[in-house]
């Protein structure tokens, strides 16, 4: 399968860097937040994970072929999935594909915030001390490889077309890139974009210590599930420029050291600095 002449692999590798290095540009000249941490040593831990993540996944995908366009590509041979069953236009199955698997990650991120040990593993990316286009991929192996079973159902129920799994996934990862990103759109301009799209002002909520802003604004790409479903915070209590990012337990400089982020689903909080959320 190819995509303006590249294949799926390229395509989506081209369209990560492109998106990545737009968006630390921008974030470089007109940065939303003052930085507390050199950008290299972060990106350095961040981009190491991805390494990690990227080693995992050729790991699994090698002994189970559980890749998202893997099991498009089979759910197309085999005829399975809902979509099969119903006639519509191409158009339209296009939209309720991308748009029902985008729910399936919403619902798949609220899961990591409200199982227990789904938290201990997703933490890593919140552990995080500042917020920028590498907090993107800032994903543990293990939570990398949930997902990917986690998809890998949602296709074969669903059964999208391959072609439109392609196109999704590099929608919500161009996404997460922007919104995770360092700046922030003219008011005006993030107040419309927020109605459907997740903006970086938006999901920087979700990064706050805070308990009750840690626990909304769950979308990547779509913001209408949050708004639907009453998880929706517009703005934090603290204000961008002085809330903290993170988690209350480790505000210090241990998040940018790779081998500590590697274990820190292992790791249990210091209990003289527990909190509510993160003791579970």
């Amino acid at each position: 399968m190819e995509i303006f002449g590249l294949d799926v692999g390229a395509f989506r590798f081209g369209s990560f860097v492109s998106i990545f290095v737009i968006m630390a540009i921008i974030e470089t000249l007109i940065p939303r937040r003052e930085r507390r941490f050199t950008r290299s040593k972060r990106w350095t831990v961040n981009l190491g994970i991805m390494v990690s993540d990227f080693l995992a996944v050729s790991a699994v995908t090698i002994v189970v072929p559980v890749a998202a366009i893997s099991m498009a590509l089979l759910a197309e041979a085999n005829g399975w999935g809902i979509l099969y069953l119903v006639s519509l236009p191409v158009w339209l199955e296009w939209l309720i594909a991308i748009v029902v698997l985008d729910w399936v990650i919403w619902a798949q991120h609220l899961a990591t915030h409200k199982i227990p040990i789904l938290w201990r593993i997703h933490r890593v990316h919140h552990s995080d001390v500042e917020m920028d286009a590498s907090t993107a991929v800032r994903f543990h192996p293990v939570e990398i490889v949930f997902s990917l079973f986690v998809k890998a159902i949602a296709i074969v129920i669903l059964g999208p077309a391959a072609l439109a799994v392609v196109v999704f996934e590099a929608l919500v990862n161009g996404s997460a890139l922007f919104n995770h990103a360092n700046f922030k759109l003219p008011l005006g301009v993030d107040k419309i974009v927020r109605r459907v799209f997740v903006t970086p002002d938006m999901h920087r909520v979700h990064h706050s210590v805070h308990h009750e802003e840690t626990d909304s604004n769950y979308g990547f790409f779509l913001s209408i599930w949050d708004q639907l479903f009453g998880t929706y915070v517009a703005q934090p209590k603290d204000g961008h420029d002085k809330m903290v990012v993170g988690l209350n337990e480790w505000q210090d400089d241990a998040p940018a050291r790779l081998s500590w982020a590697m274990m820190l689903p292992f790791t249990n909080p210091p209990r003289s600095k527990k909190n509510v959320k993160n003791s579970k």
